[in-house]
């Protein structure tokens, strides 16, 4: 089951179980879930809804000792991973979030940070709320820091915003145990390449030392195919691609909040069969009866089309 769900906050603002089915719905696919650090359900909750391999999502704070307490209750709860956040130093300008005057509901609460007084942020004004996150995130984000994080855990660490063959490199010099090839749903950075563009750059850098994941644009079985083709080890779906809010509706993250809000832990199990159905029918029409026998040849990227001279 290469196909992973991606960290997506605020997932309770699409059902009331939030990630609670998610992480259901993740283990009977027999996939790994990864936790949002702006959950609304904590790392401590999430394991309670029983066995699963789950990875834990985070940004660096100015206070490092929010990272570091985050980091141990993971540990002590099960977690296998962490997953650093590394394309977001600041808050991206999402003109999506101002032009639908998002707000988030008062009863949600981020609750990976209860005791830490961010629970109650205030996002009621999009741009206080901006200026609230710019303000904690460490905006001095180094490769250095990729360093720190392995004094405090021995868990892995998988980077998450790579694109080029250059941060690849320094990557795995940072002592990086994978890279997760993301673009933050293009939301952070107008005009980035979209993820499946920039993966094989990405893994011809990696040769082999650690394994490539990516995010973002994965709709169907096809999709999952092509980044295998190209190297990935696996794909992550879910990923926060917008945020929308209005009296009516809020979105957070396709297609596995969708699919969340739409029925549920019964949602999120559909479109992951969905997407593995798919998947193995791709393969079947491709004559390949195993991950293993999909390779570079099965795809035709523009690169591989013949130049003609003007």
């Amino acid at each position: 089951m290469p196909i992973m769900i991606a960290p997506t906050a605020i997932q309770k603002a699409a059902h009331p179980e939030g990630e609670y089915a998610t992480a259901r719905a993740a283990s009977a696919a027999d996939t790994i879930m990864t936790l949002s650090s702006w959950a609304t359900s904590s790392v401590e909750e999430v394991a309670s809804t029983g066995p699963g391999i789950r990875f834990l999502q985070i940004y660096l704070f100015k206070d490092r000792n929010m990272a570091t307490q985050l980091i141990k209750r993971a540990e002590k709860a099960g977690f296998k991973a962490i997953v650093l956040t590394a394309d977001s130093p600041v808050v991206g300008h999402k003109e999506a979030d101002l032009k639908n005057r998002f707000r988030l509901p008062s009863y949600l609460r981020m609750k990976n940070f209860e005791g830490m007084h961010l629970e109650k942020l205030d996002m009621t004004e999009h741009s206080d709320h901006t200026s609230a996150v710019n303000g904690l995130y460490d905006q001095s984000l180094t490769w250095k820091d990729v360093k720190w994080l392995q004094t405090i855990t021995s868990l892995p660490i998988l980077v998450k915003g790579v694109l080029t063959a250059e941060d690849t490199r320094l990557a795995i010099q940072a002592g990086a145990a994978g890279i997760i090839v993301s673009n933050h749903g293009a939301r952070q950075l107008d005009y980035v390449p979209a993820t499946i563009t920039a993966l094989e750059e990405v893994v011809q850098a990696a040769e082999g030392r650690v394994p490539v994941f990516m995010d973002g644009g994965v709709r169907r079985g096809t999709n999952v195919f092509k980044a295998l083709a190209l190297g990935a080890s696996g794909v992550f779906i879910g990923r926060s691609e917008s945020v929308t809010f209005d009296l009516v509706m809020y979105q957070i993250g396709r297609p596995v909040v969708f699919s969340l809000a739409a029925e549920g832990e019964a949602g999120v199990r559909k479109v992951l069969k969905m997407l593995h159905d798919e998947l193995e029918i791709t393969m079947a029409l491709c004559g390949c009866p195993s991950l293993k026998d999909i390779t570079r040849d099965h795809v035709v990227t523009e690169r591989d089309r013949p130049r003609i001279a003007p």
